[in-house]
């Protein structure tokens, strides 16, 4: 018996230190950045914003590789069956740890299982905006008429499953209020039609919606945020209405496939926080109307965790589902 655990104990000693010892001369070759969505996003954008400093810093590039699809579900699904050698990663969102998982049990992944989370990098806030000629442009007014008229509004989002879908169910749930979700494929399509009034209500992501409201095409009523932002002083915070549950933001980080070692995490970890640092990555990622994160691998784990809980029961109260 004292032969055997001296073995198992030879064994972990000796895995440990293999482990340590690929930490130490990682990365030697290029790594694979892959992004959910299409080019052009905000997803998208992070991912470059970070990329190029962060490969600069670990002495191998950072590849950006779009692979749209399914939300986000063919990367996520592909990135949990790459090799865990940390030279294949994923640009993880709500969507793809969160909100697809929760609606659709065909989902080809966990989220909580199959993945070593890395770092949330960013933050953005979400925005419910209306056409101008909705009869309410202030949140009690707004509430207050989807009230009187229950059946009478439908609301767009960039899709069914996504973030901004089940942000708002959450939102119809806990404010007592009824619209029909009417999904586009895509951001820019839902917003075209609520600008020209086809669908009078989005909840989107500011960076999108943010030049339509400063051109006075769309009215911002409140916002998922920690606190007032800069760019719309004068409109609330879901918390400050009452609704903190509904005060989520958008989220981008890393994530890997489950069994990359811990020390390769942590250097990836440490890499990325050290780029966000830098205050001219800082500054690209504030002007892209998101705020700077760059936490530990155990808080971005947590986030997620919590991010899905909050989905999966949205799902189950709303009763949603994919078909």
């Amino acid at each position: 018996m004292k032969k055997i655990l001296k073995a198992v104990v030879l064994g972990l000693a000796s895995g440990l230190a293999v482990s340590s010892a690929l930490a130490q001369s990682y990365p030697q070759r290029p790594i694979k950045l892959q992004v959910p969505f299409a080019a052009g996003g905000t997803t998208d954008l992070v991912a470059r914003i970070v990329a190029d400093p962060l490969g600069k810093l670990l002495g191998q590039p950072v590849v950006v590789e779009n692979k749209p699809g399914g939300g986000g579900s063919v990367s996520a699904a592909e990135i949990s069956r790459a090799q865990p050698d940390g030279y294949t990663i994923g640009l993880a969102n709500v969507a793809t740890t969160a909100a697809n998982p929760a609606i659709n049990p065909r989902t080809p992944y966990n989220p909580l299982t199959d993945f070593a989370p890395i770092v949330n990098i960013a933050a953005t806030p979400n925005v419910i905006v209306v056409n101008p000629g909705f009869p309410a442009h202030d949140y009690k007014a707004f509430v207050a008429e989807l009230k009187a008229h229950p059946a009478k509004y439908s609301y767009a989002s960039a899709g069914a499953g996504g973030i901004a879908h089940l942000q708002t169910e959450l939102f119809k749930s806990l404010a007592g209020v009824y619209m029909t979700h009417i999904p586009y494929r895509g951001s820019a399509p839902a917003l075209t039609d609520t600008m020209s009034g086809q669908v009078p209500i989005m909840f989107d992501n500011l960076p999108s919606a943010l030049p339509f409201i400063r051109s006075k095409k769309l009215v911002p009523i409140v916002v998922a945020a920690p606190q007032r932002l800069p760019e719309l002083p004068h409109v609330p915070t879901f918390k400050e209405v009452g609704l903190e549950p509904v005060n989520r933001m958008a989220y981008y980080g890393l994530w890997a496939p489950r069994g990359v070692p811990k020390d390769i995490v942590d250097r990836l970890n440490a890499g990325v926080r050290q780029v966000l640092s830098d205050p001219a990555v800082r500054q690209r990622i504030q002007d892209a109307s998101s705020l700077v994160i760059g936490n530990t691998p155990e808080e971005f784990a947590s986030q997620i965790k919590a991010e899905y809980a909050v989905y999966r029961q949205v799902v189950q109260t709303q009763k949603l589902s994919m078909d």
